[in-house]
């Protein structure tokens, strides 16, 4: 009985360590100036384009920007739903 525990203990801990570290490769940065804060986004100015970011309870500091100050910003692109369309079709090859 202590093995099977012990295996499933190993199994488990392996399991998170691979989840964590796919969680953590799938991560990315931004770095420039606040241009514009709202409620529920702000912008970035990152010299040649800008971008938005949406936040929730969760954005860790969050409540601290303030447009002008230089930020780090951390970030995951996740998929909310996924609808299929079916297959797309071929090009006709003209004669």
């Amino acid at each position: 009985m202590r093995m099977k525990s012990f295996a499933a203990l190993a199994a488990m801990a392996v399991l998170g360590a691979a989840l964590g570290w796919a969680a953590a490769a799938a991560s990315y940065q931004k770095t420039g100036i606040v241009k514009e804060v709202a409620a529920d986004s702000f912008t970035l100015d990152l010299g040649k384009e800008e971008w938005r970011f949406y936040t929730d309870g969760g954005t860790a500091g969050k409540d601290a920007l303030k447009a002008g100050d230089k930020v780090t910003v951390t970030y995951k692109q996740v998929a909310t739903k996924v609808e299929s369309k079916g297959a797309a079709k071929a090009p006709v090859k003209k004669k």
